[in-house]
């Protein structure tokens, strides 16, 4: 059990070679205020005058203090071992028993600790500054001495409440979330100290402790300064817990005072007098209490506590290790072999370039679409539901229609439909399908410009160490993406193209629509018929519903008789809503100038007119989803044999053809500054896991755990 602390010990020292801070390992925490004696009770379980003195925040960096017991014999076989060495060894020139040694001065020994003191304001203030400002960087410190016992303990800066002097106005957040930090370790044990001449229930060291150690299980609390209560009073009910209960118990100590301190009286004659006070004054609780019995229970603690930590403490040493290996791998090894490693890298990102677009990459994004469900869905939700709220007869209005169909009829009045109009309008509207087509083809483009980054990031993490291939990839891909767009909308241009060259009136579609219509037309003669008067004769009627189907109509108000034109808009009545606003119309009574006035196009649509431009609509209607339905067919055909299957089939061959050049392999195998670094802090990390887990390995074998 003994032996547990020097194997954290160990632990600790293994991961500060790397700089680490990645194990919650145990260790007892020293909580207090300002002046409760935390840096006396700490000096009294090393034995010597280590630590700053003075007035206010004294104490501005974490002090990580261990402390390892060596005995006597095996320190005069080490000085002798080391003076017999002309090269020097560890600890070459120790001449006493006892030595510190601190982390960031590496091999350098300390056997003056006056000295130690001295190093540790020194190193304190280069971090820190001099105006009394706080640092989270630790400072490490190891003692190693016969006279004391295996702990590793952290000095933290008191409890403050006001700033004092040039501090910063929040010292007191500062150094409360430094506490914090520390304490909140689970397997850090509290040490909460408390001056026997303060009320113990406005203790802010136990409340700090009870806000991470809600049921007490790792707090130890201290009382400090026993000789300097007022006369009458003693701490009796305090150390017997019946004033605030800690479950690991309370030790009350009699610390050296400034005077002591000032007459370099030795810590060693302070702990003789502590233990006569103790006898004199508490009799009954003097053998658990003072210096010695606080070395012992800490011991004591500290190997329990350990003992409970080492199977979780494995078992995150493992999993770190799974993580350090991992990143090291991604990191990849020193470039051996440029030639196939750059041929390597660019095979495996063109296999991974296609496997996004096919949906077996190894890296699958779950946060959106990606690669080729990104295009599937352009093309089946975005483009075809564009094409869907198109509409037939958008920006088509029914005097576009009959101005259409006069045209088509030239100077003489025509007994049809002209089929020319239908041509003209029908193309018009075809037209309209062009600009999503090449919408689409737009955004195909940029989704496979994005799966460029999305290998870049996810799939070939490889090219983050050489950053001017990474940037030679991008540059090849982007340059064969933008060779492919403009002959991608050449093709869907062509496609709008091949439907307006030839309106095909023969389709199957087109001629089922056509024959329906007709149906239902007829179907509306019939009707017109059946509501007639019965005094109409049945012939009469329907040579006057035939004849107005061709001529008589437009002897009053045909596309060719002006007069009846004005006449039926001078006749209109008021309820006759025009189907766009007369610019200037003529005042009935007045004589009409047919050279000065334009002629007026706005008025009620006569029987026949009504009719034609339906007919016209409806077919117009029936052809634009006929051609729709093949664009929306054959645009993403079209988009992914130019463009997306091109691509996939050329990438290496471009990448190889463009960057797998003898001239060009140093330049772009060149890594990152960084990367250099990060694989070495990655493989100094792992080795040091390796051998944390070796430490532990170890434990099992002895039996200690």
């Amino acid at each position: 059990m003994e032996a547990l602390i020097p194997v954290i010990n160990k632990l600790q020292d293994v991961f500060n070679t790397v700089g680490a801070d990645v194990m919650q390992l145990p260790q007892i925490v020293v909580v207090g205020t300002q002046s409760s004696g935390k840096s006396s009770v700490l000096e009294s379980l090393v034995g010597r005058d280590i630590l700053p003195r003075g007035t206010g925040i004294v104490t501005r960096r974490p002090l990580i203090l261990q402390l390892v017991h060596i005995d006597t014999d095996d320190c005069r076989k080490t000085s002798e071992e080391n003076e017999s060495k002309k090269n020097g060894r560890l600890y070459r020139g120790i001449d006493g028993e006892e030595w510190g040694k601190f982390l960031h001065t590496k091999n350098k020994i300390y056997t003056d600790f006056e000295e130690i003191r001295q190093e540790i304001e020194a190193e304190t203030e280069r971090i820190s500054g001099n105006n009394k400002g706080i640092s989270d960087e630790p400072i490490h410190l190891k003692i190693f001495s016969p006279h004391v016992v295996n702990l590793t303990l952290v000095d933290l800066p008191g409890i403050t409440k006001v700033p004092v002097g040039d501090q910063p106005r929040d010292i007191e957040i500062q150094i409360r979330e430094l506490i914090l930090k520390y304490i909140s370790n689970p397997n850090s044990i509290i040490l909460a100290v408390t001056a026997a001449n303060t009320d113990m229930a406005t203790s802010e060291a136990l409340k700090v402790a009870r806000e991470v150690d809600t049921d007490g299980r790792r707090t130890l609390a201290v009382v400090t300064k026993l000789d300097l209560m007022d006369a009458g009073t003693d701490a009796m009910d305090i150390l017997m817990g019946r004033v605030i209960p800690v479950k690991l118990g309370i030790i009350g100590v009699v610390n050296r005072s400034q005077l002591d301190i000032n007459q370099k009286k030795l810590v060693g004659d302070a702990i003789r007098d502590e233990y006569a006070f103790l006898q004199r004054k508490y009799p009954s609780l003097a053998n658990r209490n003072g210096t010695k019995y606080l070395a012992r229970t800490l011991n004591r603690l500290l190997m329990h506590h350990i003992r409970d930590c080492l199977p979780e403490l494995k078992t995150r040493i493992n999993v770190l290790a799974a993580q350090y290996q991992s990143l090291l791998n991604s990191y990849g090894e020193p470039v051996d072999d440029k030639s196939a490693t750059l041929l390597q890298l660019i095979t495996k990102f063109a296999a991974e370039y296609c496997n996004t677009i096919e949906g077996t990459a190894k890296y699958i994004e779950t946060a959106e679409l990606c690669g080729g469900a990104r295009i599937c869905y352009i093309f089946h939700e975005t483009f075809g539901r564009t094409l869907e709220s198109v509409d037939p007869l958008g920006g088509l209005t029914t005097i576009d229609v009959l101005t259409a169909i006069r045209n088509a009829t030239g100077p003489r009045p025509a007994l049809f439909v002209p089929e020319v109009s239908f041509e003209l309008l029908v193309k018009r509207q075809v037209k309209r399908l062009e600009e999503p087509s090449l919408r689409c083809v737009e955004l195909v483009h940029e989704e496979m410009q994005r799966i460029i980054q999305h290998c870049s990031n996810y799939s070939t993490q490889e090219l983050l160490r050489f950053p001017k291939l990474h940037d030679a990839i991008v540059e090849v891909v982007t340059s064969l993406l933008r060779k492919r767009l403009p002959v991608t909308n050449e093709m869907v241009h062509n496609l709008v193209a091949i439907e307006l060259a030839y309106i095909n009136t023969k389709h199957p579609d087109f001629a089922d629509a056509c024959g329906v219509m007709n149906n239902n037309i007829e179907e509306q003669r019939r009707n017109r018929m059946r509501d007639l008067p019965c005094a109409v004769p049945r012939d009469k009627a329907a040579a006057g519903c035939s004849q107005s189907a061709s001529v008589s109509e437009q002897a009053d108000g045909g596309t060719g008789n002006w007069r009846g034109m004005l006449r039926k808009g001078e006749e209109g009545t008021a309820g006759d809503r025009p189907l766009n606003p007369t610019p200037a119309s003529p005042q009935r009574g007045h004589a009409v100038n047919l050279l000065d006035v334009p002629v007026p196009v706005s008025r009620k649509l006569s029987v026949r007119e009504q009719r034609d431009c339906e007919v016209i609509e409806r077919l117009i209607k029936s052809y634009f989803l006929i051609v729709r339905k093949n664009i929306q067919d054959s645009v993403p055909k079209a988009v992914m044999h130019f463009l997306v299957n091109h691509v996939k089939d050329c990438l290496q061959s471009e990448l190889v053809g463009q960057l797998y050049k003898t001239v060009l392999l140093d330049d772009l195998l060149t890594e990152s500054e960084d990367m250099a670094q990060r694989r070495n802090e990655a493989a100094d990390m792992l080795k040091a896991l390796q051998k944390a887990s070796q430490v532990i390995a170890e434990i099992r074998e002895t039996h200690l755990w």
